[in-house]
């Protein structure tokens, strides 16, 4: 499952390339990929072709493009629609002309009008077909900010998104927010992490990466946790989410890949996830011998050193 890096990735790609343009023609090759439009193929062709794609807005994981209907004019305020896209497991969403072969697992083609330069389509492909397309209702945020990361400051959001907490990309997310949530649900502090209730974009990779650098213990109880290590793992959790982003995303999947085809490299950087017996790098600096361990969490893997993020006596598990 792609994390918050990797879809911020393809939010900032598919900026620079949709922005402003229209979308003159609809081919959906696999009805599938469009299961979660309820009112089916027409109506889903219906609403996008003739509209202009305002911008491309990302909170959490959650990816929508709001549109401009054929007929109107750009919305200052005000609810409206916007494109949906979920990636699931393996969706993709990547930039091609005309000319460029059909990828085999080819789901949906937007065509989009003519700007210098730019490919000309857009292309869902997907394999596992988990992901998908729908078009969807813009609400107002109950917080009166943006509805999440993008271009414009439109204080809208996807309804399916609107229930879940800013990220700490968010350049409107609030430590304070976070901090009250997370003293007062009184549980561990990975699973806190991972409730998008609390705080959004924190997958299971980049949550052993963040308590790692914290120097947390995944099973620390949240009501016991002080003010400076909450914001020390907020602040962790933004760092090694940048460090992916330079790296274009962590890729463990060779159908992730960002809307130009490349695949990310962050994974050769991990210092926890995924380095089970090796030694620890800020113990093995440091002279000491910390060896990263692995242990069943939630129906997955926590990685964490015992030396340098000891267990606690009190720990929620």
């Amino acid at each position: 499952m792609p994390e918050l890096p990797e879809v911020e990735v393809v939010r900032r790609g598919l900026a620079r390339w949709v922005c402003g343009r229209t979308i003159t023609s609809v081919d959906v090759l696999d009805p599938r990929s469009i299961r979660r439009h309820t009112l089916g193929t027409e109506d889903f062709i219906g609403n996008l072709e003739e509209a202009t794609v305002l911008d491309v807005v990302r909170r959490g994981k959650f990816l929508w493009m709001p549109l401009a209907m054929a007929g109107t004019h750009p919305r200052e305020t005000g609810a409206g629609v916007a494109l949906m896209a979920h990636l699931g497991m393996s969706g993709q969403l990547l930039m091609q002309d005309p000319h460029v072969p059909d990828e085999k697992h080819l789901k949906v083609r937007l065509r989009l009008s003519p700007s210098d330069g730019m490919p000309e389509q857009l292309r869902f492909v997907d394999q596992r077909i988990f992901g998908g397309l729908f078009v969807t209702s813009l609400v107002p945020t109950d917080d009166g900010g943006p509805g999440g990361l993008g271009e414009s400051p439109l204080p809208e959001i996807a309804g399916e998104a609107a229930h879940i907490a800013r990220d700490p990309l968010d350049p409107h997310f609030s430590f304070e927010d976070f901090y009250r949530k997370l003293k007062s649900c009184k549980t561990g502090l990975k699973r806190a992490l991972l409730d998008q209730g609390i705080i959004s974009g924190i997958g299971n990779i980049y949550a052993d990466e963040a308590l790692w650098r914290a120097r947390l213990h995944y099973a620390r109880a949240t009501d016991t946790l002080r003010r400076a290590d909450a914001l020390r793992v907020v602040e962790a959790a933004r760092d090694v989410m940048n460090d992916a982003l330079a790296a274009g995303g962590t890729s463990f999947d060779s159908l992730y890949v960002n809307v130009n085809g490349d695949s990310g490299y962050f994974a050769r950087s991990l210092d926890a996830y995924g380095r089970t017996g090796q030694p620890c790098r800020r113990c093995a600096e440091a002279g000491l011998a910390g060896v990263i361990k692995r242990e069943q969490f939630m129906n997955r893997s926590s990685h964490t050193c015992p030396v340098c993020q000891p267990r606690p006596r009190n720990g929620r598990w």
